[in-house]
């Protein structure tokens, strides 16, 4: 059997030396799948989570294909759902569009504009962007979408769940018909059905079957607490943990479970949407490189984290629907890995959170503990049984 390589799929000699430089040799599937018909021009529809490689799946040909942008008129866009992802894509692609002579500007909101419109003004080629930021650029004729001749929407279904999808298609009624549009996508249905049917042309469509996370490939586990003990309780979670990502409902609550744990000795930090992009760039790459144990966050700043080795996620708050929950949770089980998700409920949201369960096909005992019980030492080893249940069997 013949060997894909990067090469055979079609990708420019340069892009192929500055990617094999980075240690990058071999494509990943969603890329074998994607990149040689992107590059042919056609429009794409990818079926891709994130953390399978689709960055570099449209990156690649947006890289090959886009020719050199004039001052504040790129000729390639990504969108994106978040600042995080935002900023993701852009370390990715701006070494590698070096290599081939382009240039490439983040474009989002909590920034100061001046830095994002002077890369504009020196002749941006691709942008990557928030659909909020840029429309305000274009509303201000600091940004001109005319000769956008490719358009990257990057994990569609979360800007659909952002209550982005008036925005995308009023940037896409802005960009010349004559586009090629590459749409990635962890889901295909609703809304993200309706962008392919009306603003794609004719799409061939891949999908990595495998790389869905199912709740079987994760450890689940539901500890009624005691709304007092609730913040020992995480710490207690945490402990055994490289990296526990917890979510809360809301920015209030973030903050203030986060100093919480500070007073009780915990590395943890907050990234939810108030905060200065500093203090949440420095927060994630703390997280990821293991110098932050515990991050605590809000579901909309969660969208578009990229970090492979979350050892535990933990539902501080349970979540509102049964497909947060499943997205909560796919932060963990990652590259084939085992995850332990655990969820945190007050008497009060008992009856909440059974209801919860079954509709993601889950029948796991709801088990009353405090923060100095030795079972939190390993919750992966210990296995609930239906007589420790609050309430018993169920």
């Amino acid at each position: 059997m013949t060997t894909i390589t990067f090469a055979s799929l079609g990708t420019p000699p340069a892009l192929v030396a500055a990617l094999s430089a980075s240690g990058i040799t071999e494509p990943f599937a969603i890329q074998s799948l994607t990149i040689a018909d992107a590059l042919a021009g056609r429009d794409v529809v990818g079926k891709a989570k994130t953390g399978s490689g689709k960055t570099l799946a449209y990156g690649i040909p947006l890289l090959a294909r886009t020719k050199p942008g004039e001052p504040n008129k790129p000729r390639g866009l990504v969108l994106v759902p978040t600042r995080e992802l935002a900023l993701q894509v852009s370390e990715v692609l701006a070494p590698l569009a070096e290599s081939v002579g382009r240039a490439v500007v983040a474009v989002y909101g909590g920034q100061r504009m001046e830095t994002q419109l002077k890369g504009l003004a020196d002749g941006a080629d691709i942008i990557i962007a928030t659909p909020g930021r840029l429309i305000d650029l274009v509303d201000r004729k600091l940004c001109s979408l005319a000769d956008i001749s490719l358009v990257v929407l990057d994990e569609a279904d979360r800007m659909v769940d952002m209550g982005f999808l008036p925005q995308v298609e009023w940037l896409l009624r802005h960009i010349p018909e004559s586009r090629q549009v590459l749409l990635f996508s962890a889901t295909l249905d609703g809304a993200v059905d309706h962008i392919v049917r009306r603003d794609l042309h004719d799409p061939v469509r891949h999908e990595v079957a495998s790389d869905t996370i199912t709740v079987e490939q994760m450890v689940h586990r539901f500890i009624l607490v005691h709304e007092m003990d609730k913040m020992k309780m995480l710490a207690a979670i945490a402990s055994p943990h490289p990296r526990t990502l917890a979510f809360v409902k809301s920015k209030r609550g973030a903050d203030q479970l986060t100093a919480d744990l500070r007073k009780a000795g915990v590395a943890a930090a907050a990234i939810h949407g108030d905060l200065q992009q500093r203090h949440r760039e420095r927060a994630i790459k703390e997280f990821a490189d293991g110098t932050l144990k515990l991050l605590v966050a809000t579901d909309v700043a969660a969208r578009g984290l990229d970090i492979d080795e979350i050892d535990c996620v933990v539902h501080y708050d349970p979540p509102p629907d049964p497909r947060d929950y499943l997205h909560r949770s796919g932060r963990t089980a990652r590259a084939g890995e085992e995850g332990l998700v655990v969820t945190l409920v007050l008497w009060n949201e008992e009856l909440e959170v059974r209801r919860m369960q079954r509709r993601v096909g889950l029948n796991v005992p709801i088990v009353k503990m405090f923060s100095n019980d030795a079972r939190l030492a390993d919750l992966v080893a210990w296995e609930p049984h239906a007589d420790e249940a609050v309430g018993g069997s169920r």
